[in-house]
């Protein structure tokens, strides 16, 4: 037992007052007392000091998150705009068409980007939409699809994900080829989200950069929000340029 019963000994006769056992008593239970509170008082202190330490930690990253995002939003608006430019450039009946589209992926980078999650199958329509602005740029240069493979009722995903490779396929992928064929697909496998982007490119640009500050950018982000539990491949191989990113659903 860490607490006794024998409280006060030296009154029934057992102990004598202030004899040497009487002191050693004492002396231990005085001991035991501030063993014990000293250890509760440097336990409640750690775990203060644990718990500052974890918040400022959070609070860094949501910090480094914010400015992520809102660096990488400019970014998509100027890509956006030097398309529409073009199409007003040539005169072209699509431009009042790309306006429109472009009103609405600004609402979704003002707006929806502004939540901690998305429904997945939201965050697709956002992809379509930013690749029929792509395509009202090249035309028929560009042929798409896109695979939904698995149940993805009620899957939500952090905004502006998977939208940075899609922009470097466009990047990159036309660069110096005449057709650029992109197929993207979801696929939801147990708890696990797998994202496959795959685009050709010519055999004379031999290596696609991916330094820029989307793909930078998006790496970050997954190591911020998925730290050593997500899959990220790059490939590069018989003028095919490749991205596999596994994220796990919670």
């Amino acid at each position: 037992m860490l607490v006794t019963e024998d409280i006060w000994p030296e009154v029934e006769g057992r102990l004598a007052p202030f004899g040497f056992n009487h002191i050693i008593a004492v002396a231990i239970g005085e001991l035991y007392v501030v063993g014990l509170t000293s250890a509760i008082k440097f336990t409640v202190d750690f775990l203060v000091v644990q718990n500052k330490n974890r918040y400022l930690s959070e609070l860094q990253y949501k910090t480094e998150l914010k400015y992520l995002k809102a660096q990488i939003q400019p970014h998509f608006f100027f890509n956006t705009l030097n398309g529409l430019y073009a199409l007003t450039i040539k005169k072209s009946d699509l431009a009042p068409y790309m306006v429109l589209k472009l009103s609405n992926f600004m609402r979704y980078v003002i707006y929806d980007t502004s939540k901690k999650k998305l429904p997945l199958l939201q965050e697709i329509d956002h992809i379509d939409n930013y690749i029929e602005l792509e395509k009202m740029r090249y035309g028929d240069r560009v042929t798409s699809i896109i695979d939904i493979n698995g149940n993805i009722d009620g899957v939500k995903v952090v905004p502006m994900l998977f939208l940075p490779f899609i922009e470097n396929a466009f990047k990159h992928g036309l660069k110096n080829a005449d057709q650029m064929e992109l197929s993207i697909s979801f696929e939801k496998k147990q708890n696990e989200l797998i994202f496959i982007s795959k685009n050709n490119y010519e055999e004379e640009y031999q290596s696609i950069k991916t330094h820029g500050i989307g793909i930078k950018n998006v790496k970050r982000r997954l190591q911020i929000l998925y730290p050593k539990n997500f899959t990220l491949n790059i490939t590069q191989k018989n003028n095919e340029y490749s991205v596999l990113l596994k994220i796990p659903l919670s």
